[in-house]
């Protein structure tokens, strides 16, 4: 029974991490598909719009300003979303499903970016808040599953660190 448990929780845990991933691409097309670069929509003025960004660096924007940026942000996220594939891989078989999650959720962010890097060597962001004449860096679905992931993550390993132990 519990080989059956284990095979259906990864099977789980792969169809939610696709369904992530997809999600990801689709709201991007949808992006590309609707505004110009720098164009976008407002929906709550001064607070909160979709705003069509290129991001050729990674968060907030690091290496952007480097030509050879691309290459090595996706080299090391594609050595990165690997080491996390084997770890999820192993909270799995260890029966770790909140480690599994948090690693699912960085594997999901971490494709969802790979996949625009490899296909468009930058990463379309869309989502922006202000707050007064502050504009918090413009990100997309995939940075939310790489941020909550790490979050839990982090909450996991201060909180519950016997769990984290039998995954690493």
């Amino acid at each position: 029974m519990n080989k059956d448990r284990k095979t259906v929780m990864a099977i789980l845990f792969s169809l939610l991490t696709v369904c992530l991933i997809a999600l990801d691409q689709v709201t991007k097309a949808f992006i590309v598909r609707t505004y110009q670069v720098g164009e976008g929509q407002t929906f709550i003025d001064n607070f909160f719009s979709f705003y069509y960004a290129k991001n050729t660096g990674s968060a907030f924007s690091f290496l952007a300003d480097k030509s050879w940026g691309i290459y090595v942000l996706t080299g090391f996220s594609t050595f990165l979303a690997l080491v996390v594939l084997y770890f999820l891989y192993k909270s799995l078989r260890v029966e770790e499903y909140m480690v599994a999650c948090s690693l699912m959720l960085l594997f999901a962010g971490a494709v969802g970016n790979l996949i625009d890097r490899y296909r468009l060597h930058y990463v379309v962001d869309f989502i922006r808040f202000d707050f007064g004449s502050y504009t918090f860096p413009i990100f997309n679905i995939a940075d939310i599953c790489a941020v909550v992931g790490t979050i839990l993550l982090i909450v996991i390993m201060i909180f519950l660190p016997k769990r984290a132990e039998k995954v690493w």
